[in-house]
């Protein structure tokens, strides 16, 4: 195995556009690229090209009416198909489309591919993500479910347990969906709660399939959930049901669009936060699959100075050489932003606070709607797997 961990990129994957208004700007991934090059993460990783994932790989995950679809509005974009969610505010058509969607698709299988064949310990797409895709329909500004795909690649290729782990402000509900009934596949989202953001979904009584039981974990947060709630949750419910779980390889997804400046969610941390939550995810990679682990983007609508400074440090720990949180951000990156919105960019990598947080072992407090949710998921899915939901 090399040591050496990968980026899956190339400039082509810049080109899933939705359209100079719409909150997925592909300028955030140039911006992170950007970033990470000029702080020298790229330097510590191979960056390596893929090809488009053809039409039967996506069938695996995707009815082929639906892929039939995308190609049609992907050649005639002044169209719209309503019944697979394409034509919406959301998922507007784009000339092209199907061919920006599966690209996406297929670096994320060859982030999988290069992982399990032990080209490299560790690999990421930040272009992927794309985890509210649905088998026959678009949704939640996913085409096709690459994350699902770079899944199904592994349970092909051997893979006889699949962990995914899901940090975005939103539920996964996609990847969820097309692993319900599957008990190789344990599926967890941490997201803020559906009672008051997209898709609806993930509530902590969302436990998987008959015969499944247990391979889907939702963890619902309150609104306003800063770093020490986030990573309470996450630390009370995460890692002891990987464990158990005992998978062969880790996926995780890193939609950062929990920060506080995100304007489409409610969730309140910052990027220090998100920085230990990559960070918890490496650790449990290095402790239960040998450190396999394939890491994709997602969300993240903050695109000048959220999104670059979350993935960069998310970059540079695939690498095996995290930035320190103090690092300064580079000064043509700075240059580009302010010619971008007028005013200067962040200087710094870190938003300046500590993402200490109470450890659910420390005692719960049944008046906090935070420790309820947490509660509720451990009722909820512990015993699935046999643990002990009790602190």
């Amino acid at each position: 195995m090399s040591d050496r961990a990968c980026v899956v990129f190339d400039e082509a994957l810049t080109s899933y556009d939705f359209g100079a208004s719409h909150p997925m700007a592909p300028v955030r991934i140039d911006l992170t690229m950007q970033l990470a090059r000029e702080l020298g993460v790229l330097d510590r990783l191979d960056v390596v090209g893929a090809v488009p994932a053809s039409d039967d790989e996506l069938a695996l995950v995707h009815t082929p009416q639906y892929i039939e679809r995308v190609h049609h509005l992907s050649e005639h974009p002044q169209d719209s198909d309503m019944t697979v969610g394409l034509g919406s505010e959301d998922n507007p058509v784009f000339a092209r489309m199907h061919e920006a969607s599966a690209l996406i698709a297929g670096a994320s299988v060859e982030a999988a591919r290069r992982v399990w064949t032990g080209q490299a310990p560790r690999a990421v797409n930040i272009s992927g993500g794309l985890h509210h895709a649905m088998p026959g329909n678009a949704s939640g500004f996913c085409i096709y479910n690459d994350i699902a795909l770079a899944i199904r690649w592994l349970l092909d290729n051997g893979a006889q347990k699949v962990a995914y782990v899901d940090v975005d402000a939103h539920h996964g509900d996609g990847v969820q969906k097309m692993f319900w009934d599957d008990p190789r596949v344990l599926t967890v989202s941490i997201h803020e709660g559906p009672q008051t953001l997209f898709p609806g979904t993930g509530y902590s009584t969302e436990t998987g399939g008959e015969g499944a039981e247990g391979s889907a974990v939702n963890v619902p947060l309150p609104p306003g959930t800063s770093d020490a709630g986030w990573l309470r949750a996450f630390h009370a419910v995460v890692p002891p049901l990987v464990r158990e779980f005992a998978p062969d390889i880790l996926v995780t997804q890193h939609g950062c669009d929990s920060h506080m400046d995100d304007p489409l969610t409610n969730l309140m941390l910052t990027v220090d936060g998100q920085r230990a939550a990559y960070l918890a995810l490496r650790d449990l990679a290095e402790e239960v699959t040998a450190g396999k682990w394939i890491a994709t983007g997602g969300g993240g609508y903050a695109v000048l100075d959220v999104v670059p400074r979350a993935w960069a440090h998310l970059l540079a720990i695939v690498s095996g050489t995290p930035l320190e949180p103090e690092q300064l951000t580079s000064a043509g990156w700075r240059d580009r932003i302010a010619q971008i919105r007028g005013v200067p960019a962040l200087s710094s990598m870190t938003d300046g606070r500590n993402p200490a947080y109470r450890d659910w072992s420390e005692g719960y407090d049944p008046a906090s709607w935070l420790d309820r949710s947490i509660q509720a998921t451990r009722v909820a899915s512990f015993p699935l797997l046999g643990l002990d939901p009790q602190p």
